[in-house]
């Protein structure tokens, strides 16, 4: 009798063939955990135990990533098998699994800003990994473009980080709130330099100007916008407008730095869904502040620097709101925030004093240049609603 034919051993595929399918499977993984939720659980958790395991798997994830390094940049010695290449990917395909699996475990109780920042940590370890395979099997593994990229890979400072995460929700919203106020202040800070130097490009035109005087006349100049372009520059109204913004910057800044103060001195870790609150709103405060500054450098458009006073302003308040609500400020210590308000007021009134003109033509001219136009009826109307309202 003949015996059985045997099975067909499946053919692995060639090792960089297998790095090139890893780095997908890998980049695969990234929007699941951007918009993965808690994993439900009937089990009370354990903050010491997570952490604990977080950082164990962190350590494996750097562990596997020198390995799968040193295998693959070990030339001129034999590339690694196929089949040795097969228990390297899946040996970090599951260490990063294991990762991702320990964060979904992080339940929303334990804060949202929390979830935050260890979300954060995962994906530059997983995007890290990714790039480290990818650089294997794309770059020539002796080349000194490859070394450089190696060295600088992203993954094993991504795994460094996750001892240094928050480990309860009033120290993830304190780091939080640090880093807003650091980003104000140096918005701040530029600004004024900008104003100090009164160049509002920091000499950026000037290099223009020089680099092309040899060969090009002023009428060219003109059509680059070098320094004889008054666009360039700040008039004397512009300045005048821009104190009032600067003051609104630095309350910004004050805002920042007492809410901060105040989640320090009074924040209860327990108190989670406030905390998130507070953290929320401010994070809106420093993209508003760039939009104010970007809004002052000329040539300057006054509508847009009213209306992202406005919404500087309308972000400061509802802070500041928020924050008098919670329990961080006892009612004892609400009079920093009325102060704050007055401030806030007050840059505001002096900007509309000085964008009520401009708004008063801008209404003007829609209204002339366009009589009984519906469209333009509903711009005047609108600009009017702005003069009112901002």
């Amino acid at each position: 009798m003949a015996s059985a034919a045997a099975p067909a051993v499946p053919t692995l595929a060639p090792p960089l063939e297998q790095l090139q399918h890893l780095a997908g499977e890998l980049r695969l993984l990234l929007p699941g955990v951007r918009v993965g939720e808690a994993q439900e659980t009937t089990k009370e958790f354990n903050p010491e135990t997570f952490w604990r395991r977080l950082n164990e798997a962190a350590v494996r994830v750097s562990r596997e990533a020198t390995t799968l390094t040193e295998v693959f940049s070990r030339l001129p010695l034999p590339p690694p098998s196929s089949q040795e290449t097969q228990r390297l990917c899946e040996q970090v395909h599951a260490a990063i699994k294991a990762i991702i699996a320990i964060y979904y475990l992080l339940p929303k109780d334990q804060g949202i800003t929390l979830r935050k920042l260890v979300r954060s940590a995962i994906l530059d370890i997983v995007d890290g990994m990714a790039q480290l395979v990818e650089v294997l099997y794309i770059t020539p593994a002796q080349s000194p473009e490859n070394s450089d990229l190696i060295s600088c890979n992203n993954v094993w400072v991504a795994c460094q980080q996750v001892p240094q995460i928050p480990r309860d929700n009033k120290a993830a919203a304190l780091l939080m709130l640090t880093k807003s106020v650091d980003l104000v202040k140096d918005a701040h800070e530029e600004m004024e330099r900008a104003v100090e130097e009164c160049d509002p490009y920091h000499g950026l035109l000037n290099d223009v100007e020089e680099n092309n005087s040899d060969s090009h006349g002023n009428e060219q100049d003109d059509v680059l916008g070098c320094p004889n372009n008054q666009d360039s520059y700040w008039s004397e109204e512009d300045q005048e407008l821009i104190i009032p913004c600067l003051a609104l910057v630095r309350a910004s800044k004050a805002c920042l730095k007492k809410i901060r103060m105040a989640v320090a001195e009074n924040g209860n870790k327990d108190q989670v869904a406030q905390l998130d609150d507070i953290v929320d709103i401010s994070d809106e405060i420093s993209p508003s502040v760039d939009d104010l500054a970007l809004s002052i450098y000329p040539p300057m458009c006054y509508l847009t620097v009213r209306i992202n006073a406005a919404k500087l302003v309308s972000v400061l308040k509802k802070a500041l709101e928020i924050t008098k609500a919670s329990h961080v400020t006892p009612q004892p210590e609400h009079s920093w925030i009325s102060l704050l308000i007055n401030a806030i007021d007050h840059c505001m009134n002096r900007i509309k004093e000085l964008t009520q003109n401009e708004l008063e033509l801008l209404a003007l001219s829609l209204t002339t240049s366009s009589a009984g136009s519906p469209v333009a009826q509903e711009e005047t109307g609108n600009t009017s609603l702005l003069g009112k309202d901002f």
